[in-house]
């Protein structure tokens, strides 16, 4: 079992340190509440909304936003993952940084970009399977509108992770509400695995955000929720041994050669 507290934050558009700091406050209070993990959203350490000024924070894995993380997770003892620009070259990238203490970075690019304001900033990346080991648990990582197309979700289930983790940054309205409020159950569900679902909250000057931030587990229930306009802390405990039940009676992994 791991407990993971997940940070519904409104970040400050192209304010590096600030953002980092509410990190840092944040992987302190999820330690204290027994957490082992704390995710955060899309973007988080620039912010979703900066624009352009996005392209001169980006940083690759080996700066220092990334090493800022890491001494915010060896001295909170609490493991990280956080939205960040990744530069890599000529490139830009929509990434998510896991890291746990000084310990090499794990690294996700978003794969499925999200209408023109993030092609106009990002490269795709890969779809591919970034799953890492957490205790004795395998966490498989995507970024907002990746988790949407459901092949994602099922290719990271296949390769074996027990949940899957996604800093977003959903804007609110219809489609925000209903994604929150199904489609995040649903994946865990036709998955049998945990889905935690952690967004923004309120206006950064150029997008509204749903907040809603969800942790699903794999039955389709949910194991904590946030709330549609503030800021919220959230902590579930990801035990795959508590719906053991669930899985024996909805083997749809299992199921998918048998057709």
């Amino acid at each position: 079992m791991m407990r993971i507290a997940a940070l519904q934050m409104q970040s400050a558009p192209g304010d590096v340190d600030t953002n980092l700091a509410r990190i840092e406050q944040a992987a302190q209070e999820a330690g204290q509440g027994g957490a082992d993990l704390l995710v955060t959203p899309e973007l988080c350490v620039t912010g979703y909304g900066a624009g352009d000024i996005i392209k001169s924070l980006a940083e690759p894995a080996t700066g220092s936003q990334v090493k800022r993380l890491q001494k915010i997770s060896t001295e909170s003892g609490v493991a990280i993952i956080a939205g960040f620009a990744e530069r890599d070259g000529a490139h830009v990238f929509n990434s998510a940084a896991f890291v746990n203490g000084d310990g090499e970075p794990a690294i996700y690019r978003k794969s499925h970009l999200y209408g023109p304001y993030e092609r106009s900033l990002f490269k795709s990346g890969n779809p591919d399977n970034c799953i890492v080991e957490l205790g004795r648990l395998k966490l498989g990582l995507l970024i907002c509108y990746d988790v949407e197309f459901p092949e994602n979700v099922r290719r990271l289930a296949l390769a074996g992770a027990d949940a899957v983790l996604v800093p977003t940054a959903l804007p609110r309205g219809p489609s925000g509400t209903f994604i929150t409020d199904h489609m995040i159950q649903v994946r865990a569900f036709e998955n049998q695995i945990f889905v935690a679902y952690v967004n923004h909250f309120g206006n950064d000057g150029r997008f509204t955000f749903a907040g809603r931030s969800r942790i699903a587990a794999p039955d389709g229930s949910l194991l904590a929720e946030g709330p549609e306009d503030a800021e919220s802390m959230m902590f579930a405990d990801i035990d795959p041994g508590a719906f053991s039940a669930s899985m024996a009676d909805n083997t749809y992994l299992e199921d998918l050669g048998s057709a």
